[in-house]
Formats: structure tokens, sequence, C-alpha cells
């Protein structure tokens, strides 16, 4: 006798703590959040009772909520609160999980009721998984088994600051997926292979080629390739909207702050005890504006949510002028009294004469007159310490170099975007501006060559000289194609989160006048 069946697989990714519908800039009621995506996660269970529902990562930083949350009183994380309130069958660790440090996630860990995944996380006392196992078989009310299999990028020591990872070791991902869809095809009766791969995709899906640099941070084309078994790929990181199937792969990536749920369909049929797929189907579910919020999750969440509400309209300072940021594009092409504001916080906290810092997003709004937190985290919307490090002339030079990169230009010789800043991932944090030197970026020469002019008090800069810099911690562990900082002598590793060094600078100078000092420009020339 021939059974058919059919089984929804639902996943969500980088959430980044966003539980109520609003990114706290803004009115309350915009599509995102998982409030909004349990309406479609509760309607998807009405339709059928065969449904697993997965995160891929990243889950308890990113928002205000979040930010709010670890400096609070609260004991369980709101966003947790929620996923425990939706039964997920389980969620992988992302490497945003480790921004709060090991006993933000391990308290994050401890109060869920759905389990973790880590594959390529170990403990590195013993070699085994630190966080849960490294799959798990759930069996639907139909009888299909479905196997799990968790795994993260392995480029976070990349990123994270060293006290935030002691003890913990990254094995490759894709040699751990491979190892791992060998052994539960080879040992475990299952009918449906899932990897929910905390990590993107560094090819074009269609072509092959290479869509960034190959550092191994993403290599969901890889593992999609290259390793057969695999029946349903979940991806993330680099919030990407992806729904595809490719060859016998269904693949998903569902974006960034539950802006939309992932949805893979499998059509089964059983003949005795083994089903088989027949049919797969990748989709994504927008959240719009019309699909109302959870009340139970926003019931049982309001809490931290009015807390930082009134958390975040605490009154911080004074801006005598205008540092408002209205066109993110031109604040890249010479100095911005926003930036050169951070900067000097930078060089302020750290006792150095040279700082280097970016604009974290496109939708920053700046500072203008009254300053609350609202305001700052809005801005400042990562968890980023400051780290000295001694750089010589000739880094100093390469880094601008690399910087230099982001501008490109097009056919009628006007400065534009570099394509590789914007896509796959959407990355305006990894152009850096300086203060504490003169210099001058030409972008009509060839990458490599663009430095025009770098001096320091007037006096040109030599490639053996050496300088105490600060920098944000991401940049000075090499993030963002920054690998010439990695070794660099560390000259000082402060502890104070930038946004917390934001508020006691204003705390010393409740009222700021912007600055008008033009150290650097971009030109065409």
């Amino acid at each position: 006798m021939t059974d058919k069946h059919t089984l929804t697989i639902l996943a969500t990714s980088d959430l980044h703590g966003h539980v109520y519908p609003t990114t706290y800039r803004g009115k309350i009621n915009q599509p995102l959040g998982i409030a909004k995506l349990a309406t479609l996660i509760e309607r998807e269970r009405r339709r059928s009772k065969d449904v697993v529902l997965i995160d891929n990562g990243d889950v308890i930083q990113g928002s205000p909520l979040m930010a709010h949350f670890h400096g609070s009183t609260l004991e369980t994380n709101p966003i947790i609160k929620a996923m425990n309130q939706l039964d997920y069958d389980a969620a992988v660790i992302g490497n945003h999980e480790f921004n709060f440090g090991r006993g933000a996630l391990d308290a994050a860990v401890l109060a869920s009721r759905f389990p973790w995944l880590s594959a390529n996380i170990l403990d590195q006392s013993t070699n085994a998984p630190l966080y849960g196992k490294p799959y798990l078989i759930k069996e639907t009310p139909h009888g299909v088994r479905v196997a799990i299999l968790g795994v993260t990028t392995h480029a976070i020591p990349n990123w994270e600051q060293p006290r935030h990872l002691s003890g913990i070791a990254f094995t490759d991902a894709f040699e751990t997926t491979q190892a791992w869809v060998n052994t539960i095809r080879e040992r475990e009766d299952v009918d449906v292979l899932v990897v929910s791969y905390h990590g993107g995709f560094e090819r074009d899906l269609t072509s092959g080629s290479a869509t960034e640099a190959l550092t191994g941070e993403n290599q969901g084309y890889r593992i999609l390739k290259e390793i057969d078994g695999i029946d349903v790929l979940l991806t993330g990181h680099q919030h990407r909207k992806i729904a595809e199937v490719v060859g016998k792969t269904a693949v998903l990536q569902p974006g960034v702050n539950g802006e939309a749920l992932g949805k893979v369909t499998l059509d089964l049929t059983r003949q005795k005890d083994t089903w088989t797929i027949t049919a797969q189907q990748a989709d994504l579910m927008p959240v719009t504006t019309a699909i109302p919020a959870s009340a139970g999750i926003l019931i049982t969440t309001h809490r931290a949510h009015h807390e930082t509400e009134m958390w975040l309209d605490q009154p911080v300072g004074l801006i005598d002028g205008d540092l408002s940021i209205r066109d993110p594009f031109q604040l890249r092409l010479k100095t911005h009294p926003f930036i050169a504001l951070i900067n000097h916080v930078q060089m302020d906290a750290a006792g150095v004469a040279i700082s280097l810092t970016s604009l974290l997003h496109d939708q920053a709004p700046g500072l203008s007159g009254a300053v609350t937190l609202r305001e700052i985290v809005s801005n400042y919307i990562y968890p980023n310490t400051l780290t000295v490090l001694e750089l010589t002339g000739k880094d100093i030079k390469l880094a601008l170099e690399q910087s230099a990169t982001y501008f490109q230009l097009d056919d009628q010789h006007q400065l534009t975007v570099n394509p590789a800043f914007l896509s796959p991932k959407p990355a305006p944090y990894n152009y850096d501006m300086w203060a504490g030197i003169e210099y001058q970026l030409s972008i009509n020469q060839p990458p490599g060559q663009r430095v025009q002019y770098l001096h320091r008090n007037g006096q040109p800069v030599q490639d053996g000289e050496t300088f105490p810099v600060v920098m944000n911690s991401y940049r000075a562990s090499g993030g963002g194609n920054f690998e010439l900082f990695k070794d660099k002598p560390v000259l000082k590793a402060m502890q104070t989160d930038m946004t917390d060094l934001l508020v006691a600078y204003f705390s010393q100078h409740p009222t700021i006048e912007p600055s008008a000092y033009v150290n650097f420009t971009v030109t065409t020339d």
C-alpha cells in the first residue's frame, strides 16, 4: 500500500533579538519581528501536524531590546521566552551569540526549552560539542523521521573577542558537515536530512562564480555541491532572501530581523516502512504590516519591551549643532562631524591620537539636538569594544588602500559603491574613516595606488614609523578583509562597550559642538 504525505519545514534565521514589530527607531508596526512570524508559524501548524520549526542562529544580539536586556535584572532573555512559547524543534548557534560573552550565551541555552545544535563548536578540553548535540532526530506524527544537523561558520575567532571564546574550538564547517552527513546516512534510519548552517554562500548558486573572498567564512555553495545526501539546506549569516531547489536540495535563507519565514514543503510517498521525497518546494513568506503580531508573544515579552522603551528615552546629552546623517554616501567622501565625534570619543577613551571608525549601517540617523539612548543605539548597533594596535606607517597605508576599494568609477567617471560591498551581504561597515592623520584617496587610480597623500601633523607618514591606533574589536581582529591587523601588537584591549563609552563621554561633556575640521577627502582626480 502506498501512502502519500506532505512535510513542512519552517526556518527563521538572523532574528537579532527582534521580538516586537519595531526597530525602536520608528513606529511599532513594522514588517519584522518574531511576534509577527509567530502568526505565520501558527497558521502553518493549523494546516498540518507535520511541521518542523528550526532557527538558524544569531538570536540574542542586534536590537535595542537585547542591548537593554544584557544590562538589566530580567532573568530570561525575552526572545528566548518567545521561542519557548513557539515550541521550536531546534536552534543553531550563530556567530553573534558570543557577542555578550559566554555567560550570556550559557544563560540563553539553559533557559531554552528547545535543543541547541553545534556540531563544530567544541569544548577544547574534551573535543565534544559544547552546546547540545551535533544533530537530533525528530519523528513527526505521521512517522517521518527527520534528522537536523547544526553547523556554524568556523570564522568566528576572526572577529570575536578572544575572552568570549576561551576554551572553545571551531572545526571546519564543510568538513564537519561532510563527516556528520555521512554518519547520519550510515547509522540512522532517517527519511529527511536537514542541514542548518549558520553561514551563507560564497559563490553564485547559478554560475558558481565567487561572490566574495573565499576565506571559509561562508561555505554554503561547497556544502550544497559537494556533499551528497542533504535534502534541505538552511542558511543565514548573509541576511539574504533565498528560496530555491538546487538539484535534489531545497535551499533557504530568510533574510534578517524576522522579515520573512522560510518554508520548505516536501511531498513524501511511503512504501512499506520507507518514505521517499517525490517533490520539493522552497518559499519565503514575507512579513507585512498587515500581518498581526501574536498577542501571546507580545504579552509574554511586554515587560522587557516596556523597560527597553523607557531605557531608550533616557536623556544623555545635547548636540549644539547638527551631526545628523542625510546622505551616507556623501558622508564617506570627506570628514563628517558625526564620524569625527565617534573617532574623538575613541581617542579620548583609549588615550591615543589616531583612530578609525566606520558608519555601521546606512540607516544610522546621526545626532542632533537633545540626545537620548535611543539615538545612541540607533547609530551604534553592535556591542563592540575598543582595541589599540601598534601599526606602522606602511600598515596605515595598506589599511587605507583596503578601505578605498569601497569605491569605483562608473561609465560616466562618477564615484559609486563597489558591488562587492553590496552583495551578497551589504557591508558598509567595512569602509573606515580615520582621524589623527590627513589623507586623500584618489579613486581614479588603480586599487593599491589610491592613497595619494598621507600626512600626520603636516609631515609625511613614513613606512617605518610606529603609531598606537584605536579601532573597534571587530576590525582589530581582522574582520572585514583587514587581515593585516590580525597579528599586530595589542597595546590595549578595553572591556567597555562602545555605546557605554559614548554615554560616559556625554556625561563628561553634556553639550557637544560639532567639529568642522576636514582631515580626509575622496576624489576622482
